[in-house]
């Protein structure tokens, strides 16, 4: 209801442009084509369950004995095409659903990549696939068959990951070379200062705003005292015998996410909720809670805890409007570079935080499921709806044209705690904006550049690129090139055409000189922008380069293997190798925080790049085996010129 406005959806609904005849693939967790708002989008054929191997893509239901419900594929698929109570990016498309993950949302590499075959086979249009691993590789399996799918003239859209704000985040497939990878940014939104108060005398000044459904919702608390009831840890059996009902849920941090503790607190009748953390500090702010919600530290919510035990379990709330913060960067959504490539990711940005969407509810007689989610994955079916709005605007544009109009008519989002643009490799291209990609004249391909890694110590290295200028319109068009790097650093150089006379309806390839002398500058990454003007409007390409060896991760992917008695191998992803490699195993819970320090597994050295094994049966290198039941994180400390990473691997020893 708010992110399809915000970037031009409803503007180019009006100049008649709603997905009509194009087909969208949601590769996911299957979907509930039963649902009101999705009925529409689904033919006869509703698309392939690669879990189960036959033709009805359902949801994994509520109950099934085979592990846990799903709703994803149906909160992406309303995301791009629903056409009821709410209204999807693209609500005229035709939807196909390959279920490719079962119980819980797992499932293999194998089935993901069989449902992107599919897909093509299939005739889609397009593909969203909000989903992918930790991997920072463009080689990954997925990765290539994202670029494979686009090279059969299908626009291949994915999640760029939710493993931000670090750079080197991004994950496969967010790491295809050609496929669109999408970011996620949070919509416009009002900040509000709080306070609460229970007995005189009593302060909280840790309290502020953490979440709130609406504006209505978080100033309706204002002035107005509420009783308050102790929840526990805010799981649905906390609620059990206890009457919420037009009052206010006291929670505690721990177990169960923000977004559903403030959930249970609704479906209790609560018309608000307080989360207290349960170590020292401030806990994040989550926006879209179901419930206006307060969070306070861990100190102040044991005073609110000693107000009930003494009989005081009234609280009054001051709120008011601080200021408004402009579309931003979600502090979750992973960063690139990708590793090898040296490619910015992702290419653009779309709302995904608080998206409310459809979901399954698999009652008849109640069939109207919504829920709020947040992540990469609900930004990306945002472009993979405006992808199809863009090739029923223009049928003959080819999968380079989509993306390079999404990425060249993006807008620049400004970091509000710096008053700085968000760098490249946080937002991309910018967010997407359906109308004037939609009506753009001129597409810039690639939409960003990589100059790669300069190493040369003395003198200048001069490396190559060129992109590709298309002339939409009717008239013959003249284009300028300024190249900037961030700080017009001393020691970079790079050499264009001063102008470019482009045909009407014609492309022409520009070429672009980097003369990068090392030696005059410091170790690192360096950001820049080619800005390409018409005359009457400008165009940005981003560009980026490195000077010495980037600090990419070297170690990441971890993961242990299990056989019947316990660990039988450690394997990890080593990008450059490494010279040494020092691997060391935590306590830990089932949430992967670490408890206690065990001992050391063992140090290895000179470790080939790429995937590798280390045999491993649970001993530590003093002796100690590790006892059954319990959880464990297994770590890797790796060091390559003079670079160290840490990656870890949770797993429970059965």
């Amino acid at each position: 209801m708010n992110s399809a406005p915000h970037i031009g959806a409803n503007d180019a609904w009006k100049s008649g442009y709603t997905g009509k005849g194009i087909t969208v693939a949601v590769v996911d967790t299957g979907a509930d084509y039963t649902h009101p708002d999705l009925a529409h989008a689904f033919g006869e054929y509703k698309g392939y369950d690669f879990v189960d191997n036959d033709n009805d893509p359902q949801e994994t239901p509520k109950g099934d004995p085979r592990g846990e419900e799903t709703a994803h594929g149906t909160h992406v698929s309303g995301t791009v095409a629903a056409n009821g109570e709410i209204k999807g990016i693209a609500p005229d498309a035709t939807l196909l659903a390959y279920r490719v993950l079962g119980p819980g949302g797992s499932g293999s590499t194998e089935n993901v990549i069989a449902g992107v075959e599919r897909a093509v086979q299939d005739g889609a249009d397009i593909m969203n696939l909000s989903l992918g691993s930790s991997f920072n590789y463009p080689d990954d399996a997925l990765s290539i068959a994202l670029d494979w799918a686009m090279a059969e003239g299908v626009v291949a859209v994915t999640s760029n990951g939710n493993a931000g704000p670090d750079n080197w985040t991004v994950g496969t497939p967010g790491t295809s070379r050609e496929a669109i990878s999408v970011g996620a940014t949070q919509l416009p939104f009002n900040v509000y200062n709080s306070k609460i108060s229970t007995s005189e005398g009593v302060n909280y000044p840790s309290a502020k705003v953490q979440g709130f459904p609406s504006d209505e919702a978080i100033l309706a608390l204002n002035g107005k005292e509420y009783e308050f009831v102790h929840v526990g840890l805010g799981g649905p059996s906390d609620f059990e015998g206890k009457d919420l009902t037009g009052k206010i849920a006291l929670i505690s941090r721990g177990d169960f996410a923000f977004v559903d503790k403030a959930t249970n607190a609704k479906k209790a009748g609560a018309v608000g909720a307080i989360i207290y953390n349960n170590v020292a500090g401030e806990h994040a702010d989550v926006p879209g809670m179901d419930v206006p919600t307060i969070k306070t530290t861990l100190e102040d919510g044991k005073k609110l805890l000693a107000e009930l035990e003494k009989g005081n379990n009234k609280v009054t709330f001051n709120i008011e409007f601080s200021h408004k913060v402009g579309e931003m960067m979600a502090d979750f959504s992973s960063r690139g570079p990708v590793v090898k490539t040296w490619m910015v990711k992702p290419d653009v940005s779309a709302p995904g935080v608080n998206i409310v969407s459809t979901v399954p509810t698999h009652d008849p007689s109640n069939p109207h499921g919504y829920a709020a989610y947040q992540g990469t994955s609900m930004a990306s079916p945002h472009v993979a709806g405006a992808s199809a709005l863009l090739l029923q605007a223009h049928p003959n544009w080819s999968v380079q044209d989509v993306k390079a109009a999404l990425m060249n008519t993006a807008e620049n989002l400004i970091d509000p705690a710096t008053g700085e643009d968000y760098p490249h490799n946080t937002q991309g291209a910018g967010s997407i904006r359906v109308l004037d990609a939609i009506n753009a004249k001129t597409l810039v391909t690639p939409g960003s550049h990589s100059f790669g890694v300069f190493y040369k110590d003395k003198g200048k290295q001069v490396e190559k690129q060129h992109f590709t200028i298309k002339n939409l319109s009717n008239e013959r068009k003249s284009y300028s090139f300024e190249v900037k790097f961030d700080g017009n650093p001393n020691g970079i150089k790079v050499i264009t055409s001063n102008n470019l006379k482009v045909n009407a309806n014609k492309s022409q390839n520009v070429n672009l000189n980097v003369q990068v002398d090392a030696g005059k500058l410091q170790p690192g990454y360096y950001e820049g922008t080619i800005v390409i003007s018409d005359g009457e409007q400008t165009f940005d390409v981003s560009t980026i380069l490195f000077v010495k060896e980037p600090d990419y991760p070297r170690v990441s992917g971890m993961d242990v293997t299990l056989g019947s008695d316990g660990p039988t191998a450690i394997e990890a992803y080593f990008q450059g190798g490494a010279e040494v490699v020092d691997l060391f195993v935590y306590l830990s819970n089932k949430d992967g925080e670490p408890l206690a320090y065990l001992g050391d597994i063992g140090v290895y050295e000179n470790i080939p790049a790429g995937f590798q094994t280390f045999e491993w049966d649970g001993t530590l290198n003093d002796g100690f085996k590790l006892p059954k039941g319990y959880y464990y994180n297994v770590y890797a400390y790796a060091t390559y010129d003079g670079i160290t990473s840490l990656a870890g691997a949770n797993f429970l020893n059965e």
